[in-house]
């Protein structure tokens, strides 16, 4: 079976001043370099890829030398929840070739905006390496994929991706980071609409009424409020593969305590890595069904996974290395409500390897009905999340190998 070696995955530290500090002619290679010169001592080597990882989504498309001339494959790929998330699958290619002039009311074409507002389903694709600086967040139409494979591309350093309303969206291979939040204005979110958007939260990936959704691959960090928030109803959605680093409040699942309408929601979260400088949310879930599988939990400082409003958790055959900062090493959180009302709160965790002192409070009778609904995918073994999560975050891929 060939190997092919890869080099090591980075993100940068929180404290890479990419925007304001940087010399207004830094070219978006130079800024890349940077951010490569800027590796996280604490990631560990990702070593080599085989065919046989066990992580099913890259096995089912990394291995293929001829990924970039079928790069829609990977819409083949999804598992969990969102499996059925097409993106932009039988649409033609849409190549970004203008990072700059970003313009929220008239996209110009050959901008990431122009090509997220179509609607027609794009797979939309760079044409090079580029810093994307937003001025007002990115709102998406349905059907299309976000593909930064064989590029390093960054969104960062203003308003990041939003989500709402719509279905069917891949977003995959990008470098979100340094999120901020947006000031009250007008946006085209289609050909035919403009309307005006209030001040945004400053996550890095808002997804809200929507549903079909799978985010794979992505590095983030250090955003304004979340890293990845999903509310208002939305559904059907896998989070994979992605290196989550500097953050506080990581991951919302479930927009308030009295959105009732929440209840209908699954997401999967598999084969991630939360690695250094995370705080807390790894989720925070709210009244859904939530399954937490084969994840590797290195770094958190107070909690990593939480959740309010009798969400079903199911936590399986992850990672769970408690921090030596933290004298209590519980891994869950069981947020707004007394023991009395959380205890029956339906929360599992089922091969998990708890390490250094981690554990896990289970709590509810763990009916089986309740099980099965959040179950959206076979968990592997706790031993080889380690193989399965070692090439998280974006890829460095070139064509014409392995990526």
């Amino acid at each position: 079976m060939a190997i092919t070696f890869l080099p090591i995955f980075i993100l940068l530290l929180s404290s890479l001043a990419i925007a304001t500090s940087s010399p207004p002619n830094q070219t978006p290679h130079s800024v890349v370099n940077e951010v490569h010169r800027s590796i996280n001592a604490s990631r560990r080597n990702l070593g080599y890829l085989s065919c046989s990882t066990g992580n099913p989504i890259d096995d089912c498309w990394r291995c293929n030398s001829n990924w970039a001339t079928n790069r829609q494959r990977l819409a083949d790929c999804a598992i969990g929840f969102g499996k059925n998330a097409i993106g932009g699958r039988n649409g033609r290619i849409y190549v970004v070739t203008d990072p700059g002039n970003d313009n929220p009311v008239n996209p110009m074409p050959g901008t990431l905006r122009h090509a997220v507002i179509q609607d027609e389903p794009l797979w939309v694709i760079f044409k090079r390496d580029m810093v994307i600086q937003l001025r007002q967040e990115l709102v998406m139409n349905s059907f299309k994929t976000i593909d930064g494979r064989g590029v390093n591309v960054h969104i960062a350093n203003g308003p990041c991706i939003t989500i709402h309303d719509a279905t069917n969206i891949i977003i995959h291979g990008i470098h979100i980071h340094d999120c901020k939040q947006a000031g009250n204005g007008m946006i085209r979110n289609s050909p035919h609409h403009v309307g005006h958007w209030d001040q945004s939260d400053g996550d890095g990936i808002s997804i809200l009424a929507s549903k079909h959704i799978w985010i794979d691959h992505c590095s983030l960090s250090n955003c304004h409020d979340g890293l990845i928030d999903v509310i208002h109803g939305s559904t059907a959605i896998t989070i994979s593969n992605n290196y989550m680093t500097h953050h506080d409040k990581v991951m919302l699942l479930g927009h308030s305590d009295s959105f009732t309408q929440d209840k209908d929601m699954q997401v999967t979260i598999a084969f991630n890595h939360f690695g250094e400088g995370l705080v807390q949310r790894m989720p925070r879930c709210r009244h859904g069904y939530f399954h937490v599988v084969n994840n590797d939990y290195t770094h958190w400082e107070m909690y990593a996974i939480g959740g309010s409003a009798s969400p079903t958790i199911y936590s399986q055959g992850n990672r769970f290395l408690a921090p030596n900062t933290r004298f209590d090493k519980e891994v869950t959180k069981h947020e707004n409500a007394p023991e009395s009302e959380w205890k029956n709160w339906n929360w599992r965790s089922e091969g998990d390897l708890m390490l250094n002192g981690a554990y896990f409070r289970e709590s509810g009778r763990g009916a089986a009905s309740s099980f099965a609904k959040a179950s959206s995918l076979s968990a592997r073994p706790s031993t080889l999340v380690a193989t399965m999560t070692q090439s998280a975050g974006a890829l460095v891929c070139r064509k014409g190998s392995h990526c």
